[in-house]
């Protein structure tokens, strides 16, 4: 049993000119231990199915139909009581931006003791900072900052921060929503290679969400390609990037600097991503794609088998 399933997932914005389907009946799972990439445009709905999985899609959002199970907990349906255990202590979540995401009149103590005596409340305050301080060490932070506020923290340390305060409950998920955003080359390295050795000696499983295709390429063992909310394909990471087959990925794949091809040109997608609250008939993705055909213009394609991956392009069907 995976420890993750989406099935048919969809969740929707309510604005006063529309309602958007942020997430259009996604479907996956993910393995226990594995590193999951989901990647996509900035509006693709990559973060919002992250926060799906803890129940936590802000207002206006709501998860419409479809399910998420987690080890056999139903996320949807659950009791408030319920998804508040399972954030923090069966779902780590590292949220966008960190200086926003922390509470600036409150020193970085002060976070982990609200966090861990939330989830465990006969963890006296004395004992949670120093569980605080043992993973700010392992975190390459020195013990005596747990007295620090957030501004008084770089960039990359402020998101080590948030590493552990996802890390705190010793969580069995870890969902990464760009990790590395903001920060300069060599701190996103840093915090890459932070990441990768965190999961192998705590055993976790992990959610990359990201725009960053180099970094799924270093990271993930399968890859999400989501393209207008929908999930356009799914594979392994090296056959993806080796043989893409839709041509959204293709074009992603095409627009990102690759040292190993001489004499690569750079291309770039045309146009822009849909309007989700007046979207286009058939494949989203077909104003924007040099191979569209009459089909695409028309009916909407569905996610299907090919080879060892799935991808949802009428290229592949043969009905």
């Amino acid at each position: 049993m995976p420890l993750l399933a989406i099935q048919s997932l969809v969740v929707e914005y309510y604005t006063l000119k529309a309602v958007v389907k942020a997430v259009d009946r996604v479907s996956l799972s993910v393995e226990k231990g594995e590193t999951l990439g989901l990647v996509g445009e900035s509006g693709c709905g990559k973060s919002t199915l992250g926060l799906s999985a803890i129940r936590l899609v802000p207002s206006p959002g709501r998860i419409v139909s479809g399910s998420v199970a987690l080890e056999g907990i139903d996320v949807v349906n659950c009791s408030e009581d319920e998804i508040r255990r399972v954030r923090g202590k069966r779902v780590g979540y590292i949220f966008q931006d960190p200086m926003t995401s922390l509470n600036p009149v409150k020193n970085i103590g002060d976070h982990f003791v609200e966090m861990i005596r939330t989830h465990e409340p006969k963890v006296s305050r004395e004992d949670a900072l120093k569980r605080a301080q043992d993973i700010l060490e392992r975190l390459g932070i020195a013990r005596e900052r747990i007295h620090d506020f957030p501004h008084q923290f770089s960039g990359g340390m402020r998101q080590r921060v948030m590493i552990g305060l996802a890390l705190a409950l010793n969580p069995r998920l870890l969902i990464a929503d760009e990790p590395t955003t903001s920060l300069d080359v060599i701190v996103e390295a840093q915090i890459v290679e932070l990441l990768k050795r965190l999961k192998e000696s705590l055993k976790l499983t992990l959610i990359l969400i990201t725009h960053n295709i180099g970094l799924v390429a270093e990271t993930a063992d399968r890859v999400a390609v989501m393209y207008a909310g929908r999930l356009v394909e799914l594979g392994e990471t090296r056959g993806l990037f080796e043989n893409p087959l839709h041509p959204y990925t293709q074009a992603l794949l095409n627009s990102v600097p690759n040292i190993t091809k001489k004499g690569q040109v750079l291309s770039w997608i045309p146009g822009a991503p849909p309007d989700l609250a007046e979207p286009p008939p058939g494949c989203l993705y077909h104003p924007r794609c040099s191979f569209a055909f009459d089909r695409c213009r028309k009916e909407e394609p569905l996610l299907m088998k090919h080879g060892n991956s799935e991808v949802a392009c009428h290229l592949y069907d043969r009905r």
